[in-house]
């Protein structure tokens, strides 16, 4: 069976599978049992409690013994939990597989956020647009988010291309000053009130109360991404960049365009991050997305992404950003002190990068040594 995961996916994403499934067998084994209440659609169509009658003639709500982490709710939970990071690790992958990096996205997606909330107020029940038509407001308001984090993503890679600098100053300038535009726009308060169309869009529920749609988004981003890196020419360039800039150059690849574009798609995908969240949460403030910047970092190079460039897949961000989420859900679930939790996934970035070291050497051992037996 891992032969043929390998074969689908590569060495990488079956590597990183394993360790998923893994990790889903020891929470199952040592998380224990919980007990959920259960439910049922009922003739009207609204989903309501289960009652039961016990042994003293009192009606009671009905309840269930589950496993605490391998159950349809956690893992619904997991999976929204996982989207928004996930979503913006596919940006972030394009742009570290480009030898770039981008410590702004946690900005972007908190200003991206503020303003949208803004425009989604405008035309909510309290607002003044509240009389417009309710995708109208929806859809200035998801313009709003993506066209700011977008344009966000488009500046920095502008200042990169002309200043000559290295990314990691622009985007760290970027990370304080985009967050206190948001701060001073919102004036450090959190905005609410958005249409009841557009929340019930995002937190669409099945039957079983379950909702999927940043589980759905998520995987769409996943595709796109996995079209673009690797059915694509411009995906081909992405590589050929971080590979080596110089050759590059030489090759006729207008370096300083694909880096304009890998910037916008990374601030792009913060803000369709940003737009599930408003959605789901119903409300966005200055504080939004602090300390994003090293989960999604961590789950880009978790997932393979290398640091020195040329290396890295959308799936394998997808799958390496599912590693950091289940790390953090399991510290909860085993009731461990959540003051670990950043000690831990930082362990696993340090741990991700040196095996990353490890097998670029090894591998570069094995072509001086087939070189060598070949002269």
């Amino acid at each position: 069976m891992f032969s043929w995961i390998k074969s689908l996916f590569g060495v990488k994403e079956g590597g990183l599978l394993v360790v998923i499934f893994a990790l889903g067998v020891l929470l199952s084994v040592f998380s224990g049992k919980v007990r959920l209440p259960l439910f049922e659609v009922g003739a009207d169509g609204v989903r309501q409690r289960v009652f039961v009658v016990n042994e003293s003639g009192e009606r009671v709500p009905a309840v269930m013994e589950k496993n605490k982490f391998l159950n349809a709710q956690n893992l619904a939970q997991l999976a929204k939990d996982t989207s928004f990071i996930a979503i913006m690790a596919v940006g972030m992958s394009v742009v570290i597989i480009a030898g770039g990096i981008d410590l702004s996205v946690g900005s972007i997606y908190a200003l991206a956020s503020v303003l949208g909330a803004l425009v989604f107020q405008h035309f909510g029940p309290n607002g003044a647009g509240a009389s417009a038509s309710p995708w109208l407001g929806v859809s200035l308001g998801a313009l709003a988010c993506l066209g700011t984090a977008a344009l966000c993503g488009f500046i920095n890679g502008g200042l990169i291309v002309a200043l000559r600098v290295h990314p990691f100053i622009i985007t760290l300038g970027a990370m304080a000053v985009l967050r206190g535009i948001a701060f001073v726009v919102t004036k450090g308060q959190s905005v609410g009130g958005f249409p009841p169309l557009f929340r019930e869009l995002i937190r669409f529920e099945t039957s079983g109360g379950l909702s999927l749609v940043p589980l759905g988004v998520m995987l769409l981003v996943a595709v796109v991404g996995w079209i673009f890196l690797s059915r694509l020419a411009a995906g081909r360039r992405v590589y050929a960049i971080g590979g080596n800039e110089l050759a590059s150059r030489f090759s006729g690849i207008r370096v300083e365009q694909v880096k304009l574009g890998i910037y916008l798609l990374s601030g792009l995908a913060a803000g369709v991050a940003a737009l599930l969240a408003l959605g789901y949460y119903g409300s966005a403030s200055s504080g939004d997305g602090q300390g994003y910047e090293l989960n999604v970092i961590a789950a880009a190079v978790v997932g393979g992404a290398s640091l020195t460039g040329g290396k890295g897949t959308a799936l394998g961000a997808i799958l390496g950003a599912l590693i950091i989420q289940m790390i953090s859900s399991g510290i909860v679930i085993l009731g461990i002190d959540q003051n670990f939790s950043q000690i831990i996934i930082g362990t696993v970035v340090i741990a991700a990068v040196v095996l990353d070291n490890v097998n670029t050497w090894l591998a570069q051992r094995r072509l001086a040594l087939a070189s060598g037996a070949k002269h």
